[in-house]
């Protein structure tokens, strides 16, 4: 919207559009969303990125009425532990009442009822004497006793009648409450005929969030009143609430103006602050979401006695107050982590992109299954030349230093000791020692080709870049270059493995890839700063190698932006499908960092055994969420037993003694017993007693986790954390 008022018409944005309260300004749309410099590959470096029109009209096709969307607003959504799905949710208590067996149940409640019986029969009958009247004759006049009485025989017969009625109550209460029947009508007829709950009851006008009371507070009623109308019509849907509620925000914290959004609102109503793209929805959904508490649901807690009670049987679901402490998933092949776990965040991250409150980047293998092309505004497809974009090596920063610390932990951060290479600060500076004068020479970053020819030392290269430091005076830059000649050749120089590990990308399927040329304008990862949706598609096949030091550069970035990000309510996400390989010193150093810059990632990896051992704690210590799938290897399951601990636990030891008769008639019935029954009699002793035992062992991971399910342990950015649970990710 432009500060008129006005707004351009829906999927074109040919300059950049300030989001109407809510949404930080969002740059210039590539043609397929929102972003930074991420134009098209083919774009001229200057000229306007207009998107196409969309293939379809924004969002779903509108139901006639918005009871459904009305049901969805009003569902209470209690309080509950991290990690429950709090969508309709009923709380349970902390601890597991002790329930009583059923038989045990039901026998006790009809041993109680034939003693009240018998006590009744016996009192009627007198074998327990008359002292049950005595009450009676303290309380009953004597002259409503007998047949002669001021009451008649109808009212003495009814007055006796009555007492004995009394008392007939007092002993079915008494045994009621010793057989427990209330127990019995509450377990086997109360909830077999018990009607559900509406998930949306009946609120109070001042409670509805469906009337937007805080706008109305606030001033703005006309805008309010269009939305409720909005609603009600059916032509508001989940993301549309979200995406408002977001604009709001901006709103309260003085971001934007109330008049700017109140005319946003009433010109446009459930289509106010539309992301960039023109989108209100994703074109397809295959996991359940709850925009209104942001979260995704994954699977359902299984009802086992190794979860905590409170958790059984409730749905399990993740979102960003979950995934800003980054979550690390570890299943072999076929396990379920793209499509179980991958798929459904990633789906989840971009609906909150399009309300405007998240920007994810999610990275895999081409065919990973991650979501439609059209689910994502870029999408980057490296070493396919059919690829509309293009991504940029180093990071969009014009600094050289800070490139040449990126590109160098992409390049060889995976080195181990004692390589020569393994020091990524060496490489650190021999990147900079050239990446610095080529920019002051040439006013940009070297390509693939002529970074690889100056690692390798080619003559032509270096003396054209000294001619050009020379000719400009740069005498700072020159001693640069003048100490990577020296270091050139002498052992220990880092400079061979930089150039071999260059040599990688330097192929002909890159060929048209990585241009800094200006030709095109990359995506970049500064873009993060907007509510982008981006899609790396990496070339495992055939160039593993090169994915996974492109992987490793992505996460450099990601990580290097969200530290200096400007807007830090938005909540930015790297999403590595197969972080093989990409686990480093480094990287482990900034996933601890990017909590405290709302930012998080998620990682799968097949095994542990893909991340160095000294790597493996200090990783499953940095991430607040870690998960084991099924079919994991007890050495794996060591890892996680290890970081999950002990805990006390109540362990009952039983033992049975075999019992001696000492007179005849004893052996006689224990003789009895023995031919009924086949054994011994014997008699239980039961021992109770603390023991501290892990919460699950390295067996247990791998051979008693069925297969669908995982256990996750969750901790959110406020510090509170959910001990391992046992999740069927089908449920």
């Amino acid at each position: 919207m432009d500060s008129d008022g006005t707004q351009e018409a829906r999927g074109t944005h040919a300059s950049p559009v300030p989001r109407p309260a809510g949404a930080p300004e969002v740059p210039s749309v590539p043609p397929n969303g929102p972003g930074e410099p991420p134009g098209g590959r083919s774009a001229p470096p200057d000229g306007p990125a207009v998107p196409p029109r969309p293939t379809r009209a924004p969002g779903t096709s509108p139901v006639p009425d918005g009871s459904s969307f009305l049901t969805w607003l009003r569902t209470p959504r209690p309080d509950a532990a991290p990690g429950v799905w709090r969508f309709g949710h009923r709380p349970r208590p902390a601890e597991e009442p002790e329930e009583i067996p059923t038989r045990q149940l039901l026998s006790g409640a009809l041993i109680a009822f034939l003693v009240g019986w018998l006590i009744w029969s016996l009192l009627q009958n007198g074998y327990l004497g008359n002292w049950w009247w005595v009450p009676f004759d303290l309380i009953i006049p004597d002259a409503w006793r007998g047949g002669d009485s001021d009451l008649g025989e109808t009212g003495t017969f009814i007055v006796y009648q009555g007492y004995e009625l009394l008392v007939a109550l007092a002993i079915m209460v008494g045994v009621a409450r010793l057989g427990r029947w209330g127990e019995v009508w509450r377990r086997f007829v109360v909830s077999r005929f018990r009607r559900p709950e509406p998930q949306a009851a009946d609120r109070d006008p001042q409670d509805d969030p469906a009337q937007w009371n805080e706008l109305r507070a606030a001033g703005a009623v006309d805008a309010a009143d269009r939305l409720a109308a909005e609603a009600r019509s059916g032509l508001m849907k989940d993301v549309d609430h979200a995406r408002i509620v977001r604009a709001w925000q901006g709103v309260r914290t003085g971001r934007h103006s109330l008049a700017t959004f109140s005319s946003t609102v009433l010109r446009d109503g459930a289509a106010a602050c539309l992301h960039p793209s023109g989108e209100r929805d994703l074109p397809a959904r295959l996991a359940r979401h709850d925009l209104f508490t942001g979260q995704v649901r994954l699977g359902t807690t299984v009802d086992d006695s190794r979860n905590p009670y409170a958790y059984r049987g409730a749905g399990l679901a993740l979102g960003p107050d979950l995934l800003g402490t980054s979550l690390v998933a570890v299943g072999p092949a076929g396990s379920g982590k793209t499509g179980t776990v991958v798929r459904p965040l990633a789906e989840s991250l971009c609906l909150h992109a399009l309300a405007g409150r998240a920007a994810v980047v999610v990275v895999g293998g081409a065919g990973a299954g991650l979501g439609p092309a059209d689910a994502y505004d870029v999408v980057v497809r490296i070493g396919n030349q059919d690829s509309e974009y293009d991504l940029d090596l180093y990071g969009g920063t014009a600094d050289p230093d800070e490139a040449a610390a990126v590109l160098a932990e992409a390049l060889v951060g995976d080195l181990a000791d004692p390589h020569p290479g393994s020091d990524t600060r060496r490489s650190t500076t021999v990147l900079a020692q050239l990446l610095g004068p080529f920019r002051a020479v040439h006013g940009r970053f070297p390509s693939v080709p002529e970074l690889r020819q100056l690692l390798d030392g080619s003559p032509g290269p270096f003396a054209a870049l000294r001619q050009g430091l020379q000719d400009g005076g740069q005498e700072s830059l020159l001693r640069e270059l003048d100490a990577r000649e020296r270091q050139m050749g002498q052992p220990g120089d880092v400079g061979g493995v930089l150039a071999d590990r260059v040599a990688l990308l330097d192929r002909p399927a890159f060929a048209s890839f990585f241009d800094t040329s200006g030709a095109t304008r990359p995506f970049t990862l500064k873009a993060l700063d907007h509510p982008v949706r981006v899609r790396i598609d990496l070339p495992e096949r055939g160039h593993a190698d090169a994915s996974r030091m492109l992987a490793r550069l992505v996460l450099a970035q990601f990580s290097a932006s969200v530290a200096v990000r400007e807007d830090r309510s938005l909540f930015a996400c790297l999403v590595l499908d197969d972080a093989t390989g990409v686990v480093t010193p480094e990287a482990v150093r900034g996933i601890q960092r990017l909590r405290s810059g709302n930012a998080g990632v998620v990682l799968t990896l097949r095994t542990l055994d893909d991340v160095a051992r000294p790597l493996r704690g200090p990783l499953l210590g940095a991430t607040g969420c870690r998960m084991a799938l099924s079919g994991v290897t007890p050495w794996d399951g060591q890892d996680f037993a290890e970081v999950w601990g002990k805990e006390w636990i109540e362990a009952r030891d039983v033992t049975d003694r075999q019992i001696i008769a000492e007179t005849p008639a004893g052996k006689a019935v224990h003789m009895l017993r023995r031919v009924i029954t086949g054994k011994a009699p014997t008699a239980r002793a039961v021992t109770v007693r603390q023991v501290e035992r892990e919460r699950w062992s390295a067996s247990e991971l791998a051979h008693g986790v069925p297969a669908g399910h995982a256990v996750l342990s969750l901790t959110d950015v406020k510090g509170e954390h959910a001990p391992p649970l046992l999740v069927d990710l089908r449920g």
